[in-house]
């Protein structure tokens, strides 16, 4: 996959999420930048014992973390801070997340890899963007 230079690279996972720019033209090189203040986002009906129609705590709490990263990149896509973007997420996060975009932060997006990366170096991700079709 080619990565434009300045795009901004989510990595997330249910719990996590790592942000990166590259600065790479030709190659790809990852800079860590600094999350954002987050808030999570509680999805499902408070109050309501887990079932196989309500999911279990875990999974509401993993799925509401998914909706306030969803949210802070779309006010990023709406306010001009994000100009490309490339998200690797857990393949049920990156779900949860096209469930939430704004199609202004669809717009902008470079690409999705189904993976999850977060915890690997900044070396395994830039591989695994390296080797997306």
């Amino acid at each position: 996959m080619i990565l434009p230079n300045g795009a901004l690279v989510a990595v997330v996972d249910g719990e996590k999420l790592v942000l990166f720019r590259n600065s790479g033209h030709t190659d790809i090189k990852l800079s860590a930048v600094e999350n954002p203040e987050m808030t999570e986002r509680a999805s499902g009906s408070p109050g309501h014992p887990s079932s196989g129609a309500n999911p279990d705590n875990d999974t509401q709490a993993e799925d509401g973390f998914a909706m306030g990263v969803a949210q802070t990149l779309n006010n990023w896509a709406l306010t001009g801070k994000l100009t490309d973007l490339l998200v690797i997420a857990a393949p049920r996060t990156l779900g949860e997340l096209r469930k939430h975009w704004h199609k202004d932060l669809q717009a902008r997006l470079v690409g999705e890899i189904a993976k999850d990366l977060t915890g690997h170096s900044t070396d395994d991700i830039a591989s695994a963007i390296s080797k997306a079709a």
